[in-house]
């Protein structure tokens, strides 16, 4: 979009259907028409800090000129070819690239284009895996309450406990769960609460061990279910005794991978690697739609022989996009800059000082930090999602300059690595300003 080419809101209600918005009631779409940094520009000439990373995918903030030129100069080269039967330099070397960085023995990458379609793979994976290895038996699929993992219907159905689907209930297969275990900052019942957590499984896995395929969670942060957040060490715990039972174990990054929790993967502070990961969101920097699914050797091996039905047969259209990977190469290199980390660190402390400074607020409790995210609990009437407050947080946040979009009762900020500590002051600042007020009406 050009500035020749305004933007006509008729068209827009005319003709575009928006993602999670009921069309009826909603205020108008904001027309943006660039980005810089953490900063979008407005068609009406404002400037709104981007505090979510436009939905946690632009991780080094918005028309980053390393990744641009990267996609230009992909795609005068080459901007798509069939990946079955071919192959290109973009997705060799950013699979390679991607197995320098991931968690131990994660050394084959599948390529698709979201992180529900990532997850939807994973799940297929682990499936058809133990059919190849003459194990059909193990059909069973578990994770853990209130999981969101994507919009597709395998990702539904390992996210049905989260609430968003009951319109497809009937559509959704079988995933048990156990519970999550939600702690925030000095909780004095996490303890009981992962020791009721692996009880729960422990006797899951009496009961149906044999029978497990696999186990897919968040590691340290669930994302959609509103921020919540456990601690390592209990998802170590959990991981080991699914590995007890011989069970895959799916690891579900697509949120929390490239530094969201303040290392490269969230798998690294657990400290074990899963048998297979999910990326998406901040692989391309936020540029282009790409996603991987990496697994282990042992089970890409589990799929070789000289009949067709051992193979995966899936695919995308694009799948390993030359664009997208052109990207993700340009994105993982800055990713992998000693000062990426160094922001990880800085925005973590930030967080810290600004969430101590809500904690002044009575309506906002249960505090929590992960890296570079943070988040905590509005306690006020009509914050359900689409309720009255809900709907004038948003907007409070917009007259002041802040994309914030709260999740019902939780608000989180989520920004990109390129924030300055100055627009993270202004932003808590603001925060506690419109809490404040809204709080006293």
């Amino acid at each position: 979009m050009t500035p020749e080419t305004p933007i006509r809101l008729a068209d827009d209600r005319a003709h575009v259907w928006h993602p999670f918005t009921q069309a009826q009631t909603a205020e108008p779409p904001i027309p943006v028409v660039s980005g810089k940094g953490a900063l979008l520009f407005t068609a009406d000439g404002r400037e709104i800090l981007d505090l979510i990373s436009s939905w946690w995918v632009n991780i080094h903030g918005h028309a980053r000129p390393e990744i641009a030129r990267a996609i230009g100069e992909q795609a005068s080269r080459l901007e798509q070819v069939i990946f079955a039967d071919f192959t290109h330099a973009p997705a060799v070397n950013l699979a390679k690239q991607l197995s320098e960085v991931l968690p131990h023995g994660l050394t084959r990458v599948f390529f698709s284009d979201n992180g529900s379609t990532s997850v939807e793979i994973a799940l297929k994976i682990a499936w058809q895996y133990w059919i190849n290895c003459g194990a059909p038996q193990r059909r069973r699929y578990l994770a853990l309450d209130g999981a969101y993992h994507g919009d597709t219907f395998g990702a539904m159905s390992a996210g049905a406990s989260s609430g968003f689907y009951d319109p497809f209930k009937p559509l959704l297969f079988q995933v048990d769960t156990i519970p999550f275990p939600e702690t925030w900052l000095d909780d004095p019942d996490v303890e009981a609460k992962e020791a009721a957590s692996l009880a729960a499984l422990d006797r899951w896995l009496d009961r149906h061990g044999n029978e497990l395929a696999a186990f897919i969670a968040e590691p340290l942060i669930q994302g959609a279910a509103g921020m919540r957040m456990c601690r390592p060490q209990f998802m170590a715990a959990v991981v080991a005794r699914i590995r007890s039972a011989s069970g895959l174990v799916i690891f579900d990054e697509v949120m929390t991978g490239f530094g969201r929790t303040g290392t490269l993967f969230a798998s690294e502070q657990i400290g074990v690697s899963p048998d297979l990961i999910c990326l998406s969101k901040g692989l391309t920097g936020g540029f282009l739609p790409l996603s991987v699914t990496a697994c282990s050797e042992t089970i890409y091996s589990a799929f070789l022989g000289t009949n067709f039905d051992r193979a995966f047969a899936h695919g995308h259209s694009f799948t390993a996009n030359p664009l997208g990977c052109a990207a993700a190469l340009a994105s993982l290199e800055i990713t992998r800059a000693p000062e990426t980390a160094q922001a990880w660190r800085r925005i973590e402390a930030k967080h810290r000082e600004g969430m101590a400074r809500l904690a002044e607020i009575p309506s906002l409790r249960q505090f929590r930090i992960t890296g570079t995210v943070a988040a905590c609990n509005i306690e006020l009437p009509g914050t359900a999602y689409g309720a009255a407050t809900s709907l004038a947080l948003k907007k409070n946040f917009l007259a002041r300059g802040l994309l914030i979009r709260p999740m019902g009762p939780v608000l989180y900020v989520l920004p990109p690595y390129c924030i300055t500590d100055a627009e993270l002051d202004r932003a808590y600042t603001a925060i506690a300003e419109v809490v404040t007020t809204i709080s006293a009406v």
